[in-house]
């Protein structure tokens, strides 16, 4: 019987990427998920989450924003065309790993659950819409966004290693505080989503509804998990160098400090000043960049070294038909 091979297959017998090829394929979905974050961010800051009234489509009448609806018409449109955008790097992601030789299962993986995770907030984002603005589905728009950024960033780490089995480069207790430092961060991100929910950018009219919690109060809230994400990040640089770290570890966490340095900063500037929307996107970006430093913390703490040369494969010889 002769088995019938999917399109991946049939191009991943024809085509073997370099491992750069690999490598830029990942961080291309990296950046595409910033974009993302950023302009739904946007989208909220110029009130035009309801530019687009409903979903898939524009308008009840059109798919594309129509002259009427104007500049927000426009921003909110923009955005979802963008996810097209975000789709083809996380496609080419895919066929990158897909078509490495020797397969990396493990990796292809990764990549594919990136995909899931963008239809899966696709169809967030229009029950968002749908439900006018509701700041709990805005707040899991976010969040599942957000885990495309995890996903994304954790499949571009990996496509710099190997596939063999992780090997600790640091000792246990200082494995342990990386991972206090990422639960913390996650901590901080979701306290984000409040803040938002309950400030006064609430993505269209003021008659969107709000969380039910005092937007000061929140905010100190989110503040004391960004204090303890600032101390964490000081004690890992701190016990990195004691315990003679590799250079590349402590050279991360020395950047993860500088990140949360200037996101401390536009933080303090915007609460101060009233949320202006410039900052309040600056934020935005920000948080990604702190998510980021702190997954390149924690993966570098473990090597998974390669083991094969880096040049494209002649031959696969057990290619599947999966």
């Amino acid at each position: 019987m002769v088995a019938v091979l999917t399109p991946l297959a049939l191009v991943a017998r024809r085509w073997t990427p370099s491992p750069r090829t690999l490598r830029r394929a990942a961080l291309g979905a990296v950046l595409m998920s910033v974009v993302i974050i950023v302009t739904g961010g946007a989208v909220r800051l110029t009130g035009s989450g309801l530019g687009c009234d409903t979903w898939p489509k524009c308008t009840d009448d059109s798919l594309f924003a129509t002259p009427a609806q104007g500049l927000h018409g426009a921003i909110e449109f923009g955005n979802r065309m963008l996810t097209y955008v975000l789709c083809a790097a996380v496609g080419w992601a895919i066929v990158a790993a897909r078509s490495t030789k020797p397969w990396r299962r493990g990796l292809t993986r990764l990549a594919w659950s990136q995909f899931w995770i963008v239809m899966g907030n696709a169809v967030l984002g229009g029950i968002t819409v749908w439900a006018g603005l509701n700041p709990w589905t805005v707040a899991g728009h976010f969040l599942l966004a957000s885990t495309l950024l995890t996903v994304t960033t954790l499949t571009w780490l990996r496509a710099r290693e190997g596939d063999s089995a992780p090997r600790p480069r640091v000792p246990r207790p200082v494995r342990k505080l990386s991972w206090a430092l990422v639960a913390a961060s996650a901590v901080l991100i979701a306290a984000g989503t409040a803040v938002t929910g309950s400030g006064p950018h609430a993505g269209d009219s003021s008659d969107v509804p709000r969380m039910p919690f005092d937007w000061s109060t929140t905010a100190h809230v989110h503040a004391v998990f960004a204090w303890l994400v600032c101390a964490l990040a000081v004690a890992m640089w701190l016990v990195l160098r004691v315990v003679d770290a590799p250079a590349d570890t402590r050279a991360r966490a020395r950047d993860l400090l500088l990140v949360l340095l200037a996101q401390g900063g536009i933080g303090y500037v915007q609460f101060f000043t009233g949320l202006p929307e410039v900052l309040v996107g600056a934020h935005m970006f920000g948080s990604c960049l702190v998510w980021i430093a702190v997954l390149r913390v924690a993966m570098s703490l473990r090597e998974r070294p390669v083991t094969t040369a880096e040049i494209p494969a002649q031959s696969d010889p057990a290619l599947s038909a999966v």
